[in-house]
C-alpha cells in the first residue's frame, strides 16, 4: 500500500512499483463515491464520515487481492484508516511516501485534470499521523527523481508472496 499525501507520488510510484514486481495495481482514487470527488473538487476536506465507506471499498480490494499479492495507493494518512485496512488484509505493508509542503505543492500547482485542489494540502498534512513503530511499513522521501523513488521503494518493500 503506497500512501501519503496529494501530491506525494502514489499513482506513479504504486504503478511502477505494480509493474516492476509483476502485481496487479489499484488506485483508492477509482474507489471514492461521486460525492466525495465533488466535495474535494469545490475544496472542502473530506471527513471521517465521508471517508469510511471509501476505506471499505478499498479494503475489500485488498482482501480479493491478499492472496497473490498486490500494489495499491491510498491516502491512508490516519493510523486509524490504515488499522482499518489491516483488518480486511492483515499482510498489508504500507510505504509511506513523504516530501515537504512546498515541494507537494508545486507537484500539485503544475497537475492537470485532478479533482484534488492544491488548497487542500494543508488539510491533509493537518490530518497526517505518521507511521508508528508497530505498523509494518517504512517512510520513503520524494525528494528525488521517480526512478529513484521507485528504486527507494523497490528495496523497502517485502518480497511478494506467491
Amino acid at each position: 500500500m503506497v500512501t501519503g499525501v496529494s501530491g506525494s507520488g502514489k499513482t506513479t510510484v504504486g504503478e511502477r512499483l505494480a509493474e516492476a514486481l509483476g502485481l496487479p495495481y489499484g488506485d483508492a482514487d477509482d474507489f471514492h463515491p461521486a460525492a466525495n470527488i465533488e466535495k474535494m473538487r469545490s475544496g472542502v476536506p473530506l471527513d471521517d464520515a465521508d471517508r469510511a465507506p471509501w476505506l471499505d471499498a478499498v479494503a475489500r480490494w485488498l482482501a480479493a487481492h491478499a492472496d497473490g499479492g498486490a500494489v495499491a495507493s491510498c491516502s491512508a494518512l490516519k493510523r486509524a484508516y490504515r488499522d482499518r485496512l489491516r483488518r480486511a488484509s492483515p499482510a498489508v505493508f504500507f510505504l509511506h511516501l513523504h516530501g515537504d509542503f512546498d515541494l507537494l505543492a508545486g507537484r500539485l500547482a503544475g497537475r492537470r485534470g485532478h479533482f484534488m485542489p492544491v488548497s487542500l494540502l494543508r488539510s491533509q498534512f493537518d490530518t497526517l499521523q505518521p507511521l508508528q513503530g508497530d505498523e509494518p511499513g517504512v517512510t520513503v522521501p520524494v525528494t528525488g527523481t521517480v526512478d529513484e523513488t521507485v528504486a527507494r521503494a523497490l528495496r523497502a518493500v517485502p518480497a511478494p508472496r506467491g
